[in-house]
């Protein structure tokens, strides 16, 4: 049976990396996997899901009022799909997760979402808050904070490397985030010392 799959973790933990290996194995073995990455991410209207490493593949783009269920399905009663790869999953909205559930239910299509848990105010992003509750299968990718603990969090520097606190949710500028643990997360958005009467 087709599931809904959500690949997460901090910023630069090898996310996109995995899904375009998984892509390439579908494809090594004469399947057709979809990709698809944010509009937020769009090259001239033409989607990429580039790795740290070096590789890159297009892919086909989403914005946050697009039906991807049907989107989907026009693609998979063209040719026959095999899997959807969804990078930067974070930046997908409720019914959008609900559509690829369905793509996975009805469909019977696996789905395979990769992208952030948490923002840099350690704030669920909302497709994440969603695939977190819904997706049949949760798997964290793991990197390391600086002092080699597990990092969960990201914090956002400023042009001048000062921490910001505050501001927009999102910013694709992927150089300014940092990976941490939890506890040097907290110490970098002044959390701790916690200043008590």
């Amino acid at each position: 049976m087709a599931k809904l799959y959500f690949s997460y973790a901090a910023m630069n933990a090898g996310k996109s990396t995995l899904l375009l290996q998984a892509a390439y194995n579908y494809r090594e073995r004469g399947m057709r996997p979809l990709l698809f990455t944010s509009s937020l991410y769009a090259k001239d209207d033409v989607g990429l899901i580039s790795s740290r490493l070096g590789i890159s593949e297009a892919a086909e783009l989403y914005a946050d009022g697009d039906d991807l269920f049907q989107t989907i399905r026009d693609h998979s009663d063209a040719a026959k799909v095999d899997c959807v790869f969804v990078d930067e999953a974070q930046f997908l909205n409720h019914d959008q997760v609900w559509q690829l559930a369905r793509v996975s239910d009805r469909l019977r299509i696996p789905v395979m979402c990769f992208g952030l848990r948490t923002d840099f105010q350690g704030k669920l992003f909302p497709g994440s808050s969603e695939l977190l509750a819904i997706a049949d299968v949760l798997r964290e990718i793991r990197t390391i904070c600086s002092c080699g603990a597990k990092a969960t969090m990201v914090v956002r520097q400023g042009m001048d490397g000062r921490v910001l606190t505050d501001g927009n949710q999102v910013s694709i500028e992927k150089s300014v985030y940092l990976s941490l643990c939890r506890r040097h997360w907290e110490e970098a958005v002044g959390r701790w010392p916690v200043k008590g009467p």
